[in-house]
């Protein structure tokens, strides 16, 4: 008898890493139509069966367990439902998706990770296990949290979630010296495989954020091609404290009310000039000549509900952004090449004597090798309802 006990447990634990597999593709589905909102997916299953599933669409407003409910029907009763983030317990634009499993019939609910909104965290599940359904929690939790950083960041900090990208060589540098003669385009260091998973980040994040130099060595457009759908333009931010950016640039020529121009101060003639062909200008104020304060251009970005922030940019706005304290995720593509000593750094005139990361991972690309870190962990010990 213990065996079989032991068999048929192994056996659901299997189906649950299946099922939660699946969940969280439609939540990956969910990241660019969710936002300011989590990204979630669920998935309904009865005798092994899938007999609903669904991922958050912000503006169709069903969560992603209402979703799978309407497509389940009468079929959820007794069902699994398998979440990637806690059931919201709270109304908000919808009500509580703890009562719509509930009055759904949903006999077991498996969920990934929990809410890092206080207003649920650890309550939905509670609500829950109270109506005598029977509760699991951990199951693909590292990727689910990974899902929503974005999120679990400015639920908690009111603030967008910084990434900062940058494709190097082994020896640390992002480009060749100014004396290497090239075309005024992005110089790759990284194959396509890598600059393929950029796009696939580009697609997940709110902003991406560069700064005037990059502009005026690569004139880069800074889009998102992957042609999967978004709820918003990707936004295109450029630190620009000069106003400098040329109206025949990439940028300029593809804006439409997506590119974003801070700086510090211009004439009103070039202000219009800009406006008029699409792009959005605002200045602020800086106590450094000069230079576009990152901290007030990302709480500018907050309350334009912009959750995640992806930096392209050089080691000037790398380092003045590492510095000023406003990284919370490091992702570097080193590829197996060296630029030498004339080669432009990663970080430029980095003022901070030591720099902590956490979580670190590795993946393959053709020939690069992606590396990641967390500065700033958004998810505390504390998030993560058992």
């Amino acid at each position: 008898m213990a065996d079989a006990g032991s068999q048929q447990a192994e056996l659901q634990c299997a189906q649950d890493a299946r099922w939660m597999r699946r969940a969280l593709e439609l939540a990956r589905r969910s990241k660019a139509v969710s936002s300011p909102n989590p990204a979630v997916g669920c998935v309904l299953v009865q005798d092994g069966a899938v007999v609903g599933e669904g991922f958050h669409d912000y503006d169709r407003k069903d969560h992603a367990e209402v979703a799978a409910l309407k497509q389940a029907g009468e079929s959820a009763r007794g069902a699994t439902a398998y979440v990637t983030l806690e059931p919201c317990c709270h109304t908000g634009r919808t009500g509580p998706c703890t009562e719509a499993l509930i009055q759904g019939g949903v006999a077991r609910v498996v969920v990934a990770t929990g809410d890092p909104n206080p207003e649920v965290n650890g309550k939905g599940l509670e609500r829950l296990r109270g109506a005598g359904i029977a509760v699991k929690c951990g199951e693909g939790g590292d990727e689910g949290r990974e899902l929503n950083d974005a999120f679990a960041g400015f639920i908690r900090t009111s603030q967008p979630f910084v990434t900062l990208k940058a494709g190097v060589s082994l020896d640390g540098r992002i480009a060749p010296g100014q004396g290497v003669a090239r075309r005024k385009e992005p110089y790759f260091i990284t194959g396509a495989e890598s600059r393929n998973d950029v796009q696939r980040m580009r697609h997940e994040h709110d902003v991406l954020l560069t700064g005037i130099r990059t502009v005026l060595a690569d004139d880069p457009r800074l889009t998102d091609r992957t042609g999967l759908p978004r709820r918003r333009p990707l936004l295109r931010v450029v630190l620009d404290s000069e106003l400098q950016l040329p109206l025949d640039s990439k940028l300029v020529k593809t804006a439409n009310e997506d590119v974003l121009v801070f700086c510090t101060g211009a004439p009103a003639p070039r202000v219009a000039a800009l406006e008029a062909r699409g792009v959005r200008v605002e200045s602020l104020r800086s106590r450094v000549p000069g230079r576009v304060p990152i901290g007030e251009v990302l709480r500018r970005l907050a309350e334009m509900q912009m959750i995640s922030v992806m930096i392209e940019a050089g080691g000037q706005v790398a380092a003045s952004a590492l510095q000023d304290e406003c990284v919370d995720k490091l992702v570097l593509y080193y590829a197996p090449v060296m630029l030498g000593n004339g080669a432009l750094p990663l970080m430029e005139k980095l003022g901070m004597q030591r720099l902590r990361v956490s979580r670190v991972s590795t993946a393959q690309f053709g020939p690069d090798v992606r590396w990641t870190g967390y500065v700033r962990d958004p998810w505390d010990a504390e998030i993560f309802a058992s």
